[in-house]
């Protein structure tokens, strides 16, 4: 029903647009006409002010066309998309804003325990389940211990909580729903056994699961320890006042470090002196191609080396991998060939500011060459910023990545290649401060599209204009997520579409 309601609407706009059109050059060509009857009998001086009535119509229409491209390349086209996936009364329909925090008094409640959490994954992975750790607190009236972050993935960062974020700010701001203490105090160090009770909640659980399960184990216990995080509260079915929570610990209470927060607005204030700048997300790392078992593009040696490094992981479950059809299926990362393709068939010309945000792509001399030689000005922040700022975040691959996500949030376009954890953080976080343009590929259409190009059965012109049709609702507009019953992977990701905090009545009392 949307659906065909978004396409007649469309259609009605595209009519309207080439009526509107053909109705101004009618116009002009009946000026023009009478013009040539005109000529004969007018003053000279006449006739140069017909002709310069005319220039200029036609010089504004130029200009007009001109900048409405301009903007739909830069700008989401928000109020004429607003309806497509759902309706606010009318009072509330251009409320894009984000929640309007309000302190409120120090929130007064018996404690049941102390939880310790131990975060799992890269940098976005673990800041989403920071939030949901604490939301848990705060329903169970528990006291929080400051998150230990990961430091035994693949990235071996050393990282602790207060190198990356603003710990200090991270207390204070939430003092008012739930209390936060940096160490556990030193009578709980040790229990009566001699240990503490430690487990990994169950993936995607609600409300009820903690409260029935983990609750009592922590007034047994009085302090329990969740050595798992990631995906450890469901994307929907929550009450409201809990998703609120997460929205307000993730946009709010998660404040980078004063030095990261200060090469992050470096960097921004670099890129907008030169204008516009697209923020590209290219996942081509090679621990994102040894674990998702992506190669194509690859050589036989590099595909070698690929498979031998997902081998040497226990923790990659998935070892025997159909690349040729995991691409087919939309599945694997963009190449930075496809994605040059791509972003040139959008509307992008070589001219376009691209910011690279990512590690090191794998083997990127060769790789990138396609991109580089599309477009003329592409940067990364090893090229904005001096050795000497960066030396602090080397092999720190957390603080790295928070570089590139204060830039990938300010951008004037969000484009990732694949859709993993920084992608879906970032995506919503846009959202949040307005519903900035985030491009959503459909990698599946396009592999299809790209390989029907490239194999001559689609021409450039057909092939751009099915790239750009494909793409066009897929710009992080306001939209609901998507629910599926017991298939909590497939459906929309809370923290890709934190719908609930957008937007509505509720918002001004928060």
């Amino acid at each position: 029903m949307h659906t065909e309601r978004s396409t007649n609407q469309r259609k009605e706009l595209r009519d309207g647009k080439e009526s509107c059109q053909l109705s101004f050059l009618k116009a002009v060509a009946t000026q023009m006409m009478a013009c040539k009857f005109k000529l004969r009998t007018l003053p000279r001086s006449r006739v140069h002010v017909w002709l310069i009535r005319i220039s200029t119509s036609i010089l504004l229409w130029t200009c007009l066309i001109q900048l409405t491209a301009w903007g739909q390349l830069w700008h989401p086209p928000l109020i004429r998309s607003w309806p497509l996936c759902f309706t606010l009364p009318h009072s509330h329909a251009l409320a894009v804003r984000p929640i309007q925090l309000v302190q409120r008094p120090r929130r007064a409640y018996k404690n049941n325990g102390y939880l310790m959490v131990s975060c799992n994954g890269g940098l976005n992975q673990m800041r989403a389940a920071i939030c949901d750790m604490v939301t848990i607190a705060k329903h169970l009236n528990v006291t929080m211990i400051v998150p230990e972050l990961d430091k035994t993935s693949f990235w071996a960062d050393p990282s602790d909580f207060g190198d990356i974020f603003d710990v200090n700010h991270f207390i204070s701001s939430l003092a008012d729903e739930v209390r936060v203490i940096k160490k556990l105090p030193i009578k709980f160090n040790q229990t009566e056994t001699g240990t503490i009770r430690s487990l990994p909640p169950v993936s995607w659980s609600n409300d009820s699961y903690y409260r029935h399960q983990i609750l009592p184990m922590l007034k047994k216990h009085k302090v329990l320890h969740l050595n798992k995080t990631d995906a450890r509260l469901a994307n929907n079915g929550l009450p409201l006042e809990l998703q609120m929570f997460r929205c307000r610990v993730n946009y709010h209470a998660l404040q980078f470090t004063s030095r990261i927060q200060g090469l992050g607005e470096k960097l921004v204030k670099m890129l907008l002196s030169k204008g516009p700048f697209l923020v590209l997300h290219l996942r081509y790392e090679m621990d994102m191609l040894a674990f998702s078992g992506c190669t194509h593009g690859c050589s036989d040696e590099e595909t070698r080396e690929l498979t031998k490094m997902r081998y040497a992981y226990p923790w990659w479950k998935e070892k025997v991998i159909d690349s040729e059809q995991k691409r087919k299926d939309g599945l694997c990362p963009l190449t930075p060939e496809e994605t040059a393709l791509i972003l040139k068939a959008l509307g992008y010309d070589r001219s376009t500011q691209i910011y690279i945000a990512a590690g090191e792509i794998y083997n990127g001399t060769r790789r990138m060459t396609a991109l580089h030689s599309t477009f003329s000005n592409i940067v990364r922040k090893e090229m904005l910023l001096t050795p000497e700022e960066l030396k602090p975040l080397v092999n720190h691959s957390s603080q790295m990545a928070a570089l590139d996500y204060l830039v990938s949030v300010a951008s004037d376009v969000f484009i990732p290649t694949y859709d993993g954890n920084m992608a879906k953080v970032v995506e919503g976080h846009r959202r949040f401060l307005g519903f900035r343009k985030t491009i959503l590929l459909n990698r599946k259409k396009l592999i299809n599209l790209i390989d029907h190009y490239e194999s001559g059965a689609l021409t450039w012109n057909d092939f751009v204009s099915a790239v750009k049709q494909e793409h066009q609702d897929r710009l992080g507009l306001p939209c609901k997520r998507q629910k599926i019953p017991d298939k909590p992977k497939e459906e929309d990701y809370f923290y890709a579409n934190p719908h609930e905090c957008l937007s509505g009545p509720h918002v001004d009392s928060y």
